[in-house]
């Protein structure tokens, strides 16, 4: 039983960050516009997030948790931000091919992470040494009511504020994609935006505000992972990539329904230690475990194939350029 909760506290974690990953890129590809740098925005996210608090933190003897919350998430969504915003330029204005910017985009943020990271660690002293305590214990700290509950229900339900928030975001996100004037525009925008933009839809406006915004989003995961996995210190290790790749996977398995991925967040996550959690595997097989999220993204996308249910598609014009002069 011990083993079990600790798996799913495991999932928890890595399902929080891949879900704010694939919920920022399902709102980016709902406007046509394929990120492929989702990775690369969420390094931008946790290191801007952890450089922007460590300077207040270092001479600082009595930091602020609420303060250093403010100052770790504002700049990890704006640092994001800049990330899309990058990308929109490049692909939207200067019509740069999408695949290439994202794949360019993924390894820039990661080289720019990496180097400032290492620069944080010499600056601390060593490494392991970055000093974010206050600000990784207000974002590891449950609700009020979580230790007065029995062993069980504390441990399930000991999660930080940002583990609730990606839900909470979620279903926002959903809400006004599907339910909202907003999100029926950018719904046009991505199935067919020669048509929107006839309609009298700003077509650019739409694909720059979602393609930012999505990776705004998507840079909170890399905050948590840094914030909450790693408690406040810097990973080299490559593990914030390797779960931007299965939350670009998501996508694909949720069908582009941010709802759906909620779910499918916190799956990827269980299989993603589930190798962990298993006797006797030899490292070859642990490889074999590693690949589940994709073999299972890779099923739901065949399955969507055969059945061509409409509703399962991408957008329409996903990673499509858009010329006005040729409408």
């Amino acid at each position: 039983m011990t083993e079990l909760i600790s798996l799913f506290q495991a999932g928890i974690v890595f399902g929080t960050v891949i879900l704010y990953g694939a919920t920022g890129e399902i709102l980016t590809e709902k406007s046509g516009n394929l990120n492929l740098g989702v990775p690369g925005i969420m390094y931008l996210g946790g290191i801007m997030g952890l450089m922007g608090v460590f300077f207040y933190e270092m001479n600082n003897p009595d930091p602020s948790p609420i303060l250093c919350v403010l100052i770790a998430m504002s700049c990890a969504f704006l640092a994001s931000m800049l990330g899309g915003l990058i990308y929109s330029l490049l692909t939207i204005t200067l019509r740069a091919n999408q695949n290439v910017t994202g794949l360019t985009l993924t390894i820039f943020a990661g080289g720019f992470a990496n180097f400032f990271g290492g620069s944080l660690m010499k600056l601390a002293g060593g490494v392991g040494q970055i000093n974010v305590a206050t600000t990784s214990a207000a974002f590891r700290a449950t609700l009020p009511f979580v230790p007065n509950l029995p062993a069980l229900p504390r441990m399930l339900l000991g999660f930080g504020f940002m583990a609730y928030l990606a839900v909470v975001v979620a279903f926002v996100v959903s809400w006004v994609i599907n339910r909202t004037s907003v999100g029926l525009n950018l719904r046009a925008v991505g199935e067919n935006p020669a048509t929107a933009d006839a309609a009298g839809i700003n077509v650019t406006k739409y694909k720059y505000l979602a393609t930012c915004l999505g990776a705004g989003i998507s840079g909170l995961g890399g905050l948590y992972y840094v914030m909450d996995y790693t408690k406040g210190t810097w990973d080299s290790a490559g593990g914030i990539e390797s779960l931007g790749w299965l939350a670009v996977a998501l996508v694909i398995f949720s069908t582009w329904r941010p709802k759906r991925g909620i779910w499918g967040a916190y799956l990827f996550g269980l299989l993603s230690w589930l190798y962990f959690y298993i006797p006797g595997l030899t490292r070859r097989s642990m490889e074999l475990f590693k690949m589940l999220p994709y073999l299972v993204t890779v099923i739901v996308l065949v399955a969507a194939s055969l059945r061509r249910r409409r509703e399962d598609q991408p957008p329409a014009a996903l990673g499509l350029p858009y010329f006005r002069e040729e409408r």
